[in-house]
C-alpha cells in the first residue's frame, strides 16, 4: 500500500472535482478549490473522518469494497480506478460485463437528471444508480440485495414486481426477460453471471421453464412502459436508452408526454416520494 501516493492521488481528484459536476449546489459563501471532505464522504457512503484518515495517510488500508464506493463518488475512469485500487494495494476489478463502476459521463448525465426517472442498470437488469423520481416510481433499489437486484429476476420471483406493470403487458414483458437471458448466456458463457441467474430461475419459476424450452431470441420491450403506481395511478412513459459498450451498462430514461394525464401524474410523484419495494 502506497499510502503517500494514495493520499496524493485522492487529494487531487477530490480538488479537480467542483460541487456542479457530482450534482451538488455550490452555495453562497464556497471557497475551497474543488470538493470538501465531507462532500465527498456523502459522494461515497461513508463516514468523513474515514475519509479524511486515508488523505492523511492514517487509518487501516482501505477495502476493495471502500475502494470501489470511493473511485464510484469522486467519478474516476476506468484507468483511475484500476491506479487508485493498487496505490491501495489491491487487485483492480474486472472491466466488461461484470463490473459495476459507472462511467463518469454516464454518471453525470444521471446527476443532472433530476426531476426525471433514470437509472443506470447492468445488461443483466441491476440496477447500479438511480435518481430520486426513479425510486419513487418503482421502489429503492439500494434496499435490494443479491439476486433481487435484478428487474428479470424479479419478474419471475416476486409478484410485487409484476405489480408495478400494467397487467396487459405481463406476457409480453415475461418473453422479453427469458429470451434476454438466453442471448446474454450465450453471449456470455456457461460460468458467467448471466447463467448464474438463468440456473436459479430454471429451479425456481415454472413460468421461466416453459419459456425457457421456447429457446426466443430478440424479443424487444415497448418504448412505452406501462407502470401503475400505487398512489398516482397508470404513467405510460416513454423509455430512452443511452448504452455504455465498455461496461455494458444501460441508462434508461423515462419521460412523459408533455400535457398528457401521465405528465400531471408524473409532476404528482415527485411529491409523492419513495414507493416501496417491489
Amino acid at each position: 500500500m502506497d499510502r503517500s501516493g494514495l493520499a496524493a492521488f485522492l487529494r487531487r481528484r477530490r480538488e479537480s472535482l467542483q460541487p456542479e459536476d457530482v450534482g451538488l449546489p455550490r452555495g453562497l459563501r464556497r471557497r475551497t478549490t474543488g470538493l470538501r471532505r465531507e462532500e465527498v464522504a456523502v459522494l461515497c457512503h461513508m463516514s468523513t473522518d474515514y475519509y479524511a484518515r486515508i488523505e492523511q495517510e492514517r487509518g487501516p488500508q482501505p477495502s476493495e469494497q471502500m475502494l470501489a464506493a470511493i473511485a464510484q463518488g469522486l467519478h474516476l475512469s476506468l484507468a483511475e480506478r484500476d491506479h487508485l485500487f493498487r496505490l491501495a494495494g489491491q487487485h483492480p476489478p474486472a472491466r466488461g460485463a461484470d463490473s459495476e463502476h459507472i462511467s463518469p459521463g454516464l454518471q453525470r448525465i444521471l446527476d443532472r437528471l433530476t426531476d426525471t426517472p433514470a437509472e443506470i442498470v447492468t445488461e443483466l437488469g441491476e440496477t447500479l444508480r438511480q435518481t430520486p423520481l426513479a425510486a419513487a416510481l418503482t421502489g429503492d433499489a439500494a434496499l435490494r440485495t443479491g439476486p433481487d437486484r435484478s428487474l428479470g429476476y424479479r419478474w419471475f420471483t416476486d409478484p410485487a414486481t409484476r405489480a408495478r406493470y400494467a397487467p396487459q403487458d405481463h406476457d409480453h414483458l415475461s418473453r422479453v426477460y427469458a429470451a434476454g437471458l438466453r442471448e446474454r448466456v450465450t453471449h456470455r458463457g456457461p460460468r458467467s453471471r448471466a447463467a448464474w441467474y438463468a440456473e436459479r430461475l430454471l429451479a425456481e419459476s415454472e413460468e421461466f421453464r416453459r419459456l425457457w424450452d421456447l429457446h426466443e431470441v430478440g424479443v424487444r420491450p415497448q418504448e412505452v412502459k406501462r407502470f401503475v403506481h400505487p398512489e398516482v395511478g397508470l404513467l405510460e412513459l416513454t423509455c430512452q436508452t443511452l448504452v455504455d459498450p465498455e461496461q455494458s451498462h444501460l441508462l434508461l430514461v423515462y419521460t412523459a408526454v408533455p400535457g398528457s394525464e401521465s405528465a400531471e401524474r408524473l409532476q404528482l410523484l415527485s411529491v409523492v416520494g419513495t414507493a416501496p419495494v417491489g
